[in-house]
């Protein structure tokens, strides 16, 4: 039986009564790996498709990938499961993404085992499996598989990356992250960016620098033990965020739409070797919007969305070009294996119509095209795309380009546009570079137990006294040096909210669910729907590439045969209920996860609490009380929810006090006192927050009072019925992140020249909106 943690060694020395008596004889230490064992880097990029990469015939530049390509080998029929934390899941651990909890992603969690986001212990990850047998472990960057509701500095922290098996993290723990204020942390410490975005801040440069100085220290005190770095950039996930000079040097490259981009991608995949020349390219939905179907006065916003996103792509992969530099430079190149995954599922459609702050989506608050527009204009116009005033992504239409030739897009695991991201696989000195991509059908399981044999160990049976799960995933060692080999993964299944495949020697069937990630608002039918009504495909991929053609009229038996073996995957992986995802994002918003209290006794410094374990400030009924003390025309934040992409929050103004509810940038109510509040030094203030209307998203009345009287009130027309953000923070006494209002944006952290002696915080009844 392999068990870990091995055995303390015993030691050589022979104790007697006295010292002279004793024999002094250490033994030399243990060592559980082969001398030659590699090092190991994994790069992961973020919500990127297949057809933008320069490397594979697209037109956003990717020079490291390039590299990698020039020196190693590439799979093209390599798979994910469509959406972030699954993904992750599922990479780390060499199991599917169900049967470790991660059916949906983790702030979206729920009760089934299956979407519990909990990975469990029986399941340990390949960081934890190295790290006992010998590895420096380290990660960078964007996490997404801890429970959203232990993601505050109280812990719990047995389910952050330093409690599976990271002996070293420097990242944010969520879906998503402000590029330039991010909520960060170090191991289990909440900690502030370097810099500020004035200063030149980037956390795609900033996880590359760190790393880079984790591999200069490891050099320096360990240079002889083998190390696994996962590297995972927060790009190309919204929000796009880029310096305006990167994003510049794509202008004019996407003018002709994307129709035309989809069709010079899919030509270009083709000379590039990575498609046959033969993949049909599919046709685009009927749902989703033509070039020509856009307005003129709308398509430069449309544009320079996607120029953006170009040099967000670009930036991300040219930071890590510069880790693989400086890992070269210290001399460790031709000893360690590079894995570099572009896209942990296709590109994102959920910018649906493009947008200057993407979280309006995920809250299903419907809005035009005209009124990003507009509220852009404030901001800057089209140069404010990519800056730290806005949480822009583009248009779904882009997503689907970027994709080509397939059907589909993140979030559809129905379809290959959705799971299939080309991986990369460099070995200097060990692999033959080979640009003949490898075609055996894998998925992105099996890259542990590919490590697990390239390195000579083996799945432990327990792990720190704990049974574990089987491993799902199957090496494609025996692929790497040979292009030809028969394929060994014969069976695949894959959901994401109802949207679902299964692919079996060969062929696929896909059903493509209740929800389109580009149609906005809550899919019709949703409160009834059941997997039952929806209609099934069929796809002979050996002779299909792309799912070109539907054979499931054709193949009636074989159609049917894949249906039944999707349902016993299913049920074998804790995928049931199918759609089981679905449940708060689409059906019961008032589940998300939230803390469990109903008031809150906060300290003037309390700050950085993750907007899903703090007070729901903005759609539920409660109160805020504050007791202060104030200056002559004070100034500074009392308390602030969100980021610059939308969030509430109250300052002073000049003494002025100011209440603020920035519903993703389309619509901002300012509410504020008459004049100044006088100085004093016991005021009493409060926010008080009711619904006009008591339902999601519905109308809100707040009132500011000073020491009982009212002093301001008006009302909030729409409310977020979700959250304002992935990332960002309840802050008191000053606002870290970003700005959720544009008063104080140049006066950021904006802290309070006061002094808050206590902050009480306490839900109304009832609760929720019903």
């Amino acid at each position: 039986m392999r068990t870990l943690p091995f055995p303390p060694a015993a030691s050589g020395s022979i104790a007697g009564r006295t010292m002279q008596e004793s024999t002094y004889s250490p033994k030399p230490p243990d060592h559980h790996l082969p001398a030659d064992a590699p090092n190991v880097l994994i790069i992961l990029i973020d919500d990127a498709g297949p057809a933008l990469p320069t490397t594979l015939g697209g037109a956003v530049r990717t020079p490291t990938l390039d590299r990698v390509r020039a020196r190693g080998v590439g799979y093209n029929r390599f798979h994910t499961t469509a959406m972030c934390s699954p993904t992750r899941a599922s990479l780390l651990t060499g199991r599917n993404h169900h049967r470790v909890g991660n059916g949906q992603i983790a702030e979206l969690a729920n009760d089934w085992d299956g979407y519990s986001g909990h990975i469990p212990k029986s399941s340990a990850t390949m960081a934890e499996v190295l790290r006992q047998y010998g590895y420096a472990t380290g990660a960078w960057g964007k996490w997404h598989n801890t429970p959203a509701e232990e993601t505050t500095v109280a812990g719990p922290f047995d389910r952050w990356p330093t409690g599976y098996g990271f002996e070293y993290f420097y990242g944010f723990l969520a879906g998503e992250a402000s590029q330039y204020e991010p909520n960060l942390v170090r191991n289990t410490t909440s900690v502030l960016p370097p810099k500020t975005p004035e200063e030149g801040y980037h956390l795609s440069e900033d996880i590359a620098d760190d790393a880079m100085a984790w591999l200069r220290n490891h050099k320096a005190l360990k240079p002889d033990q083998p190390f696994f770095m996962y590297w995972a950039t927060g790009a190309l996930h919204g929000p796009h965020h880029i310096m305006k000079e990167w994003a510049d040097r794509y202008a004019g490259a996407f003018d002709d739409g994307w129709d035309a981009y989809r069709e010079r991608a899919h030509e270009g995949a083709k000379a590039a070797g990575w498609i046959p020349a033969d993949a049909e390219l599919t046709p685009r939905p009927e749902s989703l919007a033509a070039w020509d179907d856009i307005p003129e006065h709308q398509k430069p916003f449309q544009r320079r969305l996607m120029e953006v996103a170009a040099g967000f792509g670009e930036h991300a992969d040219v930071q890590a070009g510069r880790l693989i530099d400086e890992l070269e430079r210290l001399g460790y190149g031709d000893d360690t294996i590079v894995v570099y995954i572009w896209g942990d599922n296709g590109s994102s459609g959920e910018g649906q119509n493009g947008t200057i702050s993407e979280l309006l989506a995920q809250n299903m608050i419907p809005s035009t095209v005209d009124q990003h527009i507009a509220a852009l204009e404030e901001l800057g116009g089209l140069d404010a795309l990519g800056t730290p005033a806005t949480d822009n992504q583009y248009h779904a239409a882009w997503a689907w380009a970027g994709s080509s030739p397939y059907q589909g897009m993140k979030l559809l695991a129905s379809h290959l546009g959705g799971t299939r991201n080309p991986m990369f696989v460099q070995w200097n000195g060990r692999i033959e570079p080979d640009p003949v991509p490898r075609t055996q059908f894998h998925h992105v399981v099996d890259v542990v137990p590919t490590i697990y044999e390239i390195i000579g160990i083996s799945h432990p049976d327990s792990v720190n006294g704990i049974p574990q799960d089987p491993i799902d995933g199957i090496s494609l060692a025996y692929s790497i040096d040979d292009a030809d080999a028969a394929g060994r993964r014969r069976t695949q299944y894959f959901e994401i909210m109802g949207s679902r495949a299964v692919y079996s020697d060969g062929w696929m069937a896909s059903a493509l669910g209740p929800r389109l990630p580009w149609v906005p608002g809550a899919p019709p039918g949703i409160a009834t729907w059941t997997p039952d009504q929806d209609p099934w495909e069929l796809y002979d991929l050996d002779h299909d590439w792309s799912q070109a053609r539907d054979l499931a009229a054709d193949h009636p038996e074989k159609l049917a045969e894949l249906k039944e073996l999707f349902a016993i995957e299913a049920a074998r992986n804790d995928a049931l209920p199918i759609g089981g995802g679905l449940w708060v994002p689409a059906l019961h918003p008032e589940d998300r996860i939230s803390p469990p209290y109903t008031e809150w006794e906060l300290s003037g410094d309390t700050v950085r609490v993750p907007e899903f374990c703090a007070p729901a400030l903005g759609n539920r009924p409660n109160t805020v009380t504050m007791r202060v003390r104030l200056g002559d025309r004070a100034n500074g934040v009392l308390y602030k929810l969100g980021g610059a992409g939308g969030g509430l929050t109250c300052f002073f103004a000049d003494g002025v006090l100011t209440y603020e509810y920035n519903l993703f940038l389309v619509e901002r109510t300012v509410i504020a006192s008459a004049s100044p509040i006088p100085a004093g030094d016991d005021v009493m203030i409060e926010v008080e927050t009711t619904y006009l209307e008591p339902r999601p998203g519905g109308p809100l009345r707040v009132v500011l009072r000073v020491d009982g009287t009212e002093v301001g009130s008006g009302t909030v027309p729409v409310s977020a019925p979700l959250l304002f953000s992935a990332n960002d923070c309840l802050d008191i006494g000053r606002a870290y992140g970003g700005a959720v209002s544009r008063h104080y944006a140049d006066r950021m952290p904006f802290a309070f020249d006061g002094r808050i002696d206590r902050v009480h915080i306490a839900y109304a009844v009832p609760q929720a909106a019903g």
